[in-house]
């Protein structure tokens, strides 16, 4: 598979979707700085990590893929869920790339530059978090899911 960018979906965005967005991600900030200031910078730090406009974007992901899926006169609310949970299980992959990013500066930076240690860094994240996509893609295919989803539109019983 060929990972591609679209950007066609970008002139679709609405302001109420950028409004949700910076509101989740200040809330996120507010939050973080005021943990930071109650218990130091090495808790605060912590939750820096925080995805500050994931919450907004899952939903909106969701409420998207309903509206198309209304467009055409179907019930979209389980591929909006489904929509959101992929994007949700990449999240996750990319925060096990970003703990190990941490994990690697924090144990670095003490004896090398951070000029040097930034760019290396970011290789091993892009490097680490697209191999586990790659692996959980591979295992998707290999594995595929013994439950069936439930139809789009409900069927109706048959009357006697």
């Amino acid at each position: 598979m060929i990972v591609k960018a679209n950007l066609a979906p970008v002139r679709s965005v609405h302001l109420r979707d950028l409004v949700l967005r910076f509101f989740f991600g200040g809330v996120a900030t507010v939050v973080t700085g005021l943990i930071a200031h109650r218990f130091g910078p090495v808790v605060g730090g912590l939750f820096l990590a925080f995805p500050a406009i994931f919450p907004a974007s899952i939903s909106l992901i969701e409420s998207h893929e309903i509206e198309q899926k209304r467009k055409i006169g179907a019930d979209g609310r389980l591929r909006g869920r489904i929509a959101a949970s992929m994007d949700a299980a990449g999240a996750v992959l990319g925060c096990i790339g970003l703990a190990v990013f941490a994990l690697f500066l924090w144990r670095a930076l003490p004896h090398y530059h951070p000029a040097l240690l930034l760019p290396i860094d970011i290789l091993i994240w892009l490097m680490l978090s697209g191999s586990l996509w790659l692996l959980r893609h591979r295992l998707r295919h290999l594995h595929p899911r013994r439950r069936r989803l439930p139809p789009t539109v409900p069927s109706h019983p048959r009357s006697g």
